[in-house]
Parts: structure tokens; C-alpha cells; sequence
């Protein structure tokens, strides 16, 4: 499954809206060192009831609007 997700570092609380077909996830890790990306997996992998292994960003690594593989 490919799911569209625009991530919003550096909010108030972690939190994940789906607004018609794209995520939009606020997390509260700055955009270093790849922490908000780590963080986004782990939402999303709770969200989904899945492992975080079964989560890759296919594009938008250092973006953030980006394009999730979600291995079933």
C-alpha cells in the first residue's frame, strides 16, 4: 500500500489526521539527524497495528511532503 504523508516537525504534540488521501503528521522531533523521520515510522506503525520494519519512505526523505511504502 502507498500512502501520501505530509510531516510537520517541531509541533506541540505527536498526532496523525488523515485529511482525504494524505496523512498529515505532526511530530514533535526537529528535522535533524533524522529523528522526525524515525518518529513518523513509529506513528505510523502504531496507527497501522504493524511493525516498524514494514514502513519505508520511498520518496521525500528530506522532504516533507512524502511517499510511504507500507509492506503488508
Amino acid at each position: 500500500m502507498i500512502i501520501k504523508v505530509r510531516a510537520t516537525p517541531n509541533s506541540n504534540k505527536n498526532e496523525l489526521v488523515k485529511d482525504d488521501n494524505i496523512y498529515k503528521v505532526y511530530l514533535t522531533c526537529p528535522a535533524r539527524d533524522g529523528k522526525a523521520n524515525k518518529l513518523l515510522i513509529k506513528i505510523l506503525a502504531k496507527h497501522f497495528s504493524i511493525s516498524k520494519t514494514q514502513i519505508k519512505i520511498v520518496k521525500g526523505n528530506k522532504s516533507r511532503d512524502k511517499i510511504i511504502e507500507i509492506i503488508e
